[in-house]
């Protein structure tokens, strides 16, 4: 009879600390699809990472469409894009990783993209 007591007990709880649990928790190394204010400012992170490509040696790409972008915390924050880009002559599709560690004073920021139907990945760090 103890055992089953427990057992409800423990039912009970997990049941508590799942509901307690709100969507816009965020679970670490989880990913998690973007949405809202964490999409816009991802978005603008992917538009400043670009504009310091085209400002350094890298290619000068713009974001057209964002298809999908996804966030997820691990050392800093990876966010991941699915986007077509044009660099002036054509547009492609592209999946771009952003991963970010604000706390290092260089070498904070690392972009890699990737297109389809090429061969080479753009990875670039600042």
């Amino acid at each position: 009879m103890a055992s089953k007591s427990f057992y409800i007990c423990g039912l009970v709880l997990l049941s508590l600390a799942v509901a307690a649990m709100s969507s816009e928790e965020i679970l670490l190394g989880g990913i998690r699809e973007l949405e809202g204010n964490d999409r816009k400012n991802a978005i603008e992170l992917l538009n400043t990472c670009l504009g310091q490509l085209a400002s350094g040696d890298g290619p000068s790409y713009t974001a057209v469409k964002v298809t999908s972008v996804t966030g997820q915390v691990v050392s800093g924050t990876l966010n991941t894009f699915e986007v077509e880009l044009d660099n002036g002559s054509e547009k492609k599709q592209c999946n771009a990783k952003i991963w970010t560690r604000p706390w290092l004073k260089e070498n904070s920021t690392n972009i890699k993209i990737k297109c389809t139907g090429e061969d080479d990945e753009l990875d670039r760090t600042w």
